[in-house]
């Protein structure tokens, strides 16, 4: 192995808080909501836009009012959920700039000492994120920058995975030529986004499963492991 990717939300980082950020923001503006049921509709909300997104497009730039016009719309959609009226766009701009910052997140336990061990063992490591501008600043911030030779996003990359071409320029960025593409591994939490994408670049990839333990991996700390008993199997 040459170099691995790893998405971002799920994989490396999460957001403990994120119910209880949406709720006391939502109530502050007037929008009843609990957090159990604020995370759920986060996530269902995601999903649905996601699928509503045009193949190809990263749809974050692809909206007419860019990252934070998509997410204002995102608020306005989970409210409609609610059958709530749309908030003041206050609240889209307080929740954009809280989830841009460290404090609402956190890097799983494991994260940091495998990566560590990874880049001992010489790998070049990058990330490939459906994510808008705001990432690689709050990777600087959670101390996670650093071990990345390249930080791939979407609304920089202007398509989102698993759309091949994100994954090509991730490995463009690492120093990995198109046909060396076998020697890297792309690690993540979606099957969709991550492991076909991945594997449709040409990549080989490792699905993520935290809470089922269902995939390649179920946390990352076997990640170092896994490669070394890969390199003595083709040996």
């Amino acid at each position: 192995m040459e170099a691995i990717t790893f998405d971002v939300t799920g994989t490396l980082i999460h957001a403990p808080r994120l119910g209880e950020l949406y709720a006391e923001v939502l109530g502050r503006h007037g929008v009843a909501v609990g957090p159990g049921e604020a995370a759920r509709l986060v996530r269902q909300v995601w999903q649905e836009l996601a699928c509503r997104a045009a193949p190809g497009h990263d749809r974050f730039t692809a909206h007419p009012g860019g990252p934070r016009g998509w997410w204002k719309r995102f608020l306005e959609r989970l409210c409609e959920h609610l059958g709530a009226p749309p908030p003041s766009p206050f609240a889209a701009a307080e929740l954009f700039h809280r989830f841009g910052t460290p404090e609402a997140w956190e890097v799983y336990p494991e994260v940091r000492r495998t990566l560590e061990e990874l880049r001992r063992m010489g790998l070049r490591l990058g990330v490939v994120s459906n994510w808008d501008p705001r990432l690689p600043e709050l990777l600087a911030g959670l101390g996670l920058a650093r071990y990345f030779s390249a930080v791939t996003y979407s609304s920089a990359a202007g398509v989102e995975k698993p759309d091949p071409r994100i994954f090509r320029q991730a490995l463009a960025g690492l120093g990995v030529p198109p046909e060396r593409a076998p020697w890297a591994i792309h690690v993540g939490d979606g099957r969709l986004e991550d492991f076909e994408g991945a594997t449709a670049a040409g990549m080989r990839a490792l699905l993520l499963d935290r809470r089922r333990g269902a995939g390649d991996l179920s946390d990352l700390s076997r990640l170092p492991a896994r490669l070394v008993e890969s390199r003595e199997s083709l040996c």
